[in-house]
């Protein structure tokens, strides 16, 4: 009997209907509502968006993911830590005031992660990688990774909907819904 390989895509479904409501999100935004934020301290609503786009790639590289290498080919200014982690130095790689560069960036990143859960199967989880954070060096898994940047879509996915219903904008998706808008299936009632 041949074991079925369970890809990602299965696991993780639903990650794509969050992705949607981010971009119907940030889409209809003017440059005016990209650039508010609720006080000097905090990221502005298109810093959010690039912040959520440019995570992907960073921690998606580390894994060296399907797809993560044709983005960060395109990407040209890089940070490097004192243990030689790369970070994407986020404006010089898109202005956070401008709707149709953050959802392209959103849709690069996305695309990069569909390829992965659409590849990699469970097993594929459990492979490491070596990372150094603040002196330690850590075998950190897919798993981890992937866990690591589904939370963080949510985490300021939350913030972007907060801040857009501040600015009093309707975001029924995002907000109302909790970017959660795949149904799952129904019963056959007869």
């Amino acid at each position: 009997m041949v074991k079925e390989r369970l890809l990602l895509m299965n696991v993780f479904e639903g990650w794509n209907g969050y992705q949607h409501s981010l971009l119907k999100a940030i889409s209809p935004l003017t440059r005016e509502q990209l650039v508010w934020r609720p006080a000097s301290h905090l990221r502005s609503v298109g810093e959010l968006a690039r912040h959520i786009a440019l995570g992907r790639v960073d921690w998606f590289a580390r894994m060296d993911a399907p797809g993560s290498r044709e983005l960060t080919d395109q990407i040209k200014a890089w940070e490097e830590d004192q243990y030689g982690n790369r970070y994407v130095v986020h404006d010089a790689v898109v202005e956070a005031d401008q709707a149709s560069e953050l959802i392209k960036w959103l849709e690069a990143s996305w695309e990069m992660i569909d390829k992965t859960l659409k590849t990699w199967t469970v097993d594929d989880l459990m492979q490491t990688y070596r990372h150094t954070y603040r002196g330690t060096t850590y075998a950190v898994s897919h798993q981890w990774t992937l866990w690591r940047i589904m939370a963080h879509d949510l985490h300021h996915g939350g913030e972007l909907a907060m801040m857009l219903g501040l600015q009093g904008l309707k975001n029924f998706e995002l907000g109302d819904m909790g970017g959660h808008i795949v149904e799952p299936p129904t019963i056959d009632q007869s």
